[in-house]
């Protein structure tokens, strides 16, 4: 069980019934999706946590998968020095917590989990999908194709944090933000996410007071624009050409 203290408000109970289906192919049928399979799961519930509230700190018990239903969801490292770097900003669909899974150890959580926004996600003990995995191949393919999806976000998320410059830095998370959460318009890409310049300066190694001046920058330069937190990219690919 997860503590409500995390920011946690779980509303859905467990799945009634789902132990008394033997047959893989009702529990499991063909061409489901991820978030089918783990909905379906034993012991599987949904739960919302607020905005930058913790899902799970480094180090904690991998007792839990866990899939993003609605919203962003921060995945960090903490060092030794107390810098916290983020490593990937998981959108709709991504799955997260399952390196137990591969590990075959319940303590193996290098990351902290942060709702980046605020989130609705299915999760699922682990145990249910270790079953789930034996009982049907398919669905060992669907978490690996989660995964990989899983990796590539936090390859992304490197090459952002590479930028020693933070306007260059700034861009480019603005523009992993375009591709994963934008929303085309007239006007140009708006990121469907309502951002602070707390929570950006936070996600890129800044700090307010610098990504307030840099966004100023931008906006009066005609690239952006910011309405109730939300971002407008009137066009990304003028703003990559800017700090390229």
């Amino acid at each position: 069980m997860i503590p409500a203290s995390r920011g946690f408000n779980r509303f859905s109970s467990q799945h009634s019934g789902q132990s008394k289906i033997n047959s893989v192919g009702e529990r499991f049928p063909i061409n489901r999706t991820l978030m089918e399979v783990i909905r379906g799961l034993d012991g599987a519930s949904t739960e919302m946590v607020e905005r930058s509230k913790t899902i799970f700190f480094p180090g904690d018990p991998a007792e839990r998968v866990y899939l993003i239903r609605r919203g962003a969801v921060r995945l960090s490292r903490v060092y030794e020095s107390g810098e916290e770097i983020t490593v990937a900003l998981l959108r709709e669909n991504s799955l997260f917590g399952v390196l137990s899974l591969l590990t075959g150890h319940r303590s193996d959580r290098f990351y902290h989990a942060i709702a980046f926004t605020r989130v609705k996600m299915i999760t699922a003990p682990a145990n249910s999908v270790l079953r789930a995995i034996e009982e049907d191949a398919s669905v060992g393919l669907l978490l690996l194709q989660g995964l990989s999806s899983r990796i590539l976000q936090t390859e992304t998320m490197i090459e952002t944090l590479t930028h020693r410059d933070m306007s260059s830095r700034l861009v480019s998370f603005l523009m992993v933000l375009c591709r994963d959460f934008g929303v085309a318009s007239e006007k140009g890409i708006t990121i469907d996410l309502r951002l602070s310049h707390q929570a950006i300066a936070e996600a890129i190694g800044s700090t307010r007071v610098t990504i307030t001046r840099l966004l100023g920058d931008l906006k009066d330069s005609g690239l952006l624009n910011i309405e109730r937190k939300k971002i407008t990219v009137f066009d990304p690919i003028a703003l990559a050409k800017r700090f390229n």
